[in-house]
């Protein structure tokens, strides 16, 4: 008996040594914290803690909406979600608008003459191993190759539906500026990224490229690449404008107090994508309820809102087109104005009553 003990003791010392290594030595997670990081983002964010980016709580405000699903469809859909081409202009007016969503909430901006993306992921399996985590369910619009030059890449935070090494890695020729919230930083650089092309922000902190103003705001969310680094890096949603157009990113967030102040500080906007999927009572604070995201665009003031974050990954437990479902039905009955385009689907804002077809229906 006490030599089985003994074995036993040895295989699980063996097993924790290995996943050790393999987190220390596998480049995905991505890279870590020193003091300096800690000390700049100490000084430059009020909701760094104790060395962890937390939701601050004078923000924490509940809805009082809850988790009513209305679909009662599996996890994926029977076959495979079909995308359709882009149709991306090769060189964008400065005053147009265009934005294609490529599932999820990898998102293909053109706006101020650029062209921008957001959390893009062209990946089939969000995760830190080829052979684990969720399948994609729908088609991808658009390869990197097929991909326009990128002036610009945002990153919301460093999860892996949102940031994926192989991706940045593959699509870095390509781009000529990244902007991402504090501790994003590290990720990048520790993929070869060089420093010179990435600029990290804080909430409520600015920049401006080329006569385009990035805002970076709250986002009631958190960050993490493996098990003890929670917190490490900032989680944001993201503001765009210029003196043609104001748009609304929302990054993964639940629902709380920041989307008002954004309101106040920014006025309303012409334009939201909300995070609308991958929710459940268990963690209700980190995504919102459908009928929640249609509820902050209002407090946006939004004209318009595009709903994000579905329609690739099978990350929660409801089932694939709950969160459209539910998104249009809120909509209709608050009256707002939303578009519900095909994956690979160009958005012309001027034109967005084209884009409201229920399409996941046929």
């Amino acid at each position: 008996m006490k030599k089985v003990l003994l074995w036993i003791v040895g295989i699980l010392v063996i097993v924790a040594i290995i996943s050790v290594l393999f987190i220390l030595l596998n480049p995905v997670f991505g890279g870590r914290v020193n003091k300096a990081d800690k000390e700049e983002y100490t000084s430059r964010a009020t909701n760094y803690i104790d060395g962890k980016f937390v939701y601050p709580e004078e923000y924490e405000l509940e809805s009082g909406l809850e988790d009513n699903r209305v679909s009662e469809k599996e996890l994926y859909p029977e076959n495979k979600l079909t995308a359709v081409e882009p149709m991306i202009s090769e060189s964008p007016a400065e005053d147009q608008f265009n934005v294609t969503w490529l599932g999820h909430s990898s998102l293909l901006i053109q706006m101020h003459g650029m062209n921008i993306l957001i959390d893009p992921v062209f990946n089939e399996h969000p995760s830190p191993v080829f052979f684990a985590g969720p399948n994609r369910f729908s088609d991808m619009a658009i390869t990197i190759e097929e991909l326009p030059e990128i002036d610009l890449v945002i990153f919301s935070h460093d999860h892996y539906d949102h940031l994926d090494m192989d991706t940045v890695k593959e699509l870095d020729s390509k781009v000529k500026k990244y902007i991402v919230p504090l501790g994003v930083e590290n990720h990048l650089e520790h993929w070869n990224i060089g420093s010179s092309k990435i600029e990290k922000l804080s909430w409520w902190e600015e920049t401006e490229v080329n006569g385009l103003t990035i805002g970076c705001t709250p986002a009631r969310h958190y960050s993490n690449r493996q098990f003890f680094d929670r917190g490490n890096t900032l989680f944001a949603s993201w503001v765009l404008k210029d003196e043609y157009h104001q748009i609304y990113e929302s990054g993964d967030s639940g629902f709380g107090g920041h989307y008002k102040e954004i309101q106040e500080r920014y006025g309303d906007f012409e334009f939201v994508m909300m995070d609308s999927a991958q929710y459940d009572p268990e963690w209700h604070e980190l995504h919102m309820y459908p009928e929640e995201a249609v509820l902050a665009s209002q407090i946006l003031g939004a004209k318009v809102s595009m709903p994000i974050h579905w329609g690739a990954y099978a990350l929660s437990t409801h089932a694939w087109d709950d969160p459209i479902e539910r998104y249009i039905r809120a909509a209709k009955e608050k009256e707002l104005d939303i578009v519900t385009p095909r994956i690979g689907q160009t958005v012309d804002l001027t034109n967005y009553s084209d884009y409201q077809e229920t399409w996941w229906r046929e």
